[in-house]
């Protein structure tokens, strides 16, 4: 008999750290630009992905875990007859999650389990790091998936936008509604429900003042929030928003463990350079 091995796609926005802590496997969605994929966070960063964007006046495409990555990374858990647990992002936003169910099917392989984050960022991050543990501490399979799927409408995912510009690219608003809420400073707040994105509030004035709406408006779910860690999860931006989210949350005094992580490159294609959030179960 094998062990239990935890399995995620890179949309979990875990960091290095984290990843080689818990022995947690990544698989890396693709970047697709100029008709060329690209490996999540292996062949391109989010540096690069802004870097062509901006002289595009597009955004990437983005695409599922392949079949070539699966046959490489997955096997060899299987050849030692491993229980895998694979998290992936939201079933409403990629097809990756059933990519892992064919996969394992064509393989016959009967202890793959797929859990449907419903979720995208550190909000599966949260879910692997629990499942982790979970597997660290002796718990079966069985056992985590079950409690890994009871907890999952517990996690809160949001972001504050700096700009409206990559979401206007990649078709999630106009172009027109883009130029008027940058020229008038709106800075919406995404917010993840049923695993799916959408405007939960929109902030006006510039990023600083932003946040702190933002940060305030999660003070009742905060409150109400398990204390073992919170995530900050940001894209490139002014080092003073980590920071400022930080302070926050350490004088809140809440959490035992506030994590900081960078944003992946499927997330910072869809929102764009400082882009923030902060992440967490609730009980």
């Amino acid at each position: 008999m094998g062990n239990v091995r935890i399995v995620a796609d890179s949309t979990c926005d875990l960091s290095p750290e984290q990843i080689g802590e818990h022995n947690i496997l990544v698989l890396p969605l693709c970047i697709v630009m100029d008709g060329k994929s690209y490996y999540d966070g292996e062949e391109t960063t989010p540096e690069e992905i802004f870097a062509w964007a901006d002289a595009n006046k597009t955004t990437p495409g983005t695409a599922a875990a392949t079949f070539e990555v699966l046959e490489k990374r997955l096997t060899p858990l299987m050849e030692a007859g491993d229980d895998i647990i694979f998290i992936g992002i939201s079933e409403d936003m990629s097809t990756t999650c059933n990519v892992v169910r064919m996969f394992a099917a064509d393989k016959e392989y009967k202890r793959l389990f797929v859990i449907n984050s419903m979720n995208l960022s550190t909000g599966i991050g949260l879910q692997v790091l629990r499942a982790a543990e979970m597997a660290e501490a002796g718990a079966t399979a069985e056992e985590i998936v079950e409690k890994i799927n009871a907890a999952r409408d517990r996690v809160r995912a949001s972001f504050i936008i700096d700009t409206l510009t990559y979401l206007a690219r990649g078709g999630r608003c106009s172009s027109v509604a883009a130029f008027l809420g940058n020229a008038l400073k709106i800075h919406p707040m995404i917010a993840v429900n049923n695993g799916k994105m959408g405007v939960a509030r929109k902030y006006r004035g510039n990023m600083y003042s932003s946040l702190e709406r933002y940060m305030n408006d999660l003070r009742e779910e905060l409150a109400n929030a398990e204390t073992k860690r919170v995530f900050i999860t940001y894209s490139i931006c002014d080092p003073e928003i980590p920071a400022r989210a930080r302070q926050f949350l350490s004088e809140l005094g809440i959490f035992d463990e506030i994590c900081e992580t960078h944003a992946g490159g499927v997330i910072s294609s869809h929102c764009g350079p400082g882009t923030i959030g902060i992440l967490f179960y609730v009980k």
